[in-house]
């Protein structure tokens, strides 16, 4: 609880059979909770989750862009949350949208 604050953007994923949070706080960093299998578990990207501009959630998965323009992923591999095949070509983004 005490990590919620200064809280600027939320997004969720899920759906009725679990899902998960992630927040961008005021100083860029990003806190993640919730269902592991939705994303609730960010700390595989965590050192790289700074100075986060935006974050988008699929059904199970987020993407945050940082202010450099890097993109991270985390959650569920099959709704977008292993980037790890693209990672050289998310340079310089500067908006991303999610389906669902």
């Amino acid at each position: 609880q005490d990590q919620l604050k200064n809280v600027q953007e939320v997004q969720a994923s899920g759906g009725v059979h679990g899902g998960a949070f992630a927040a961008i706080l005021a100083d860029g960093s990003v806190v993640a909770w919730g269902d592991p299998k939705y994303g609730g578990d960010s700390s595989a990207v965590q050192e790289g989750l700074c100075n986060v501009q935006q974050i988008q959630a699929t059904l199970a998965a987020f993407a945050a862009i940082s202010a450099d323009g890097s993109v991270l992923t985390w959650g569920d591999p099959t709704s977008g949350g292993d980037s790890s095949r693209v990672q050289h070509q998310l340079r310089n983004v500067q908006e991303i949208h999610a389906t669902l």
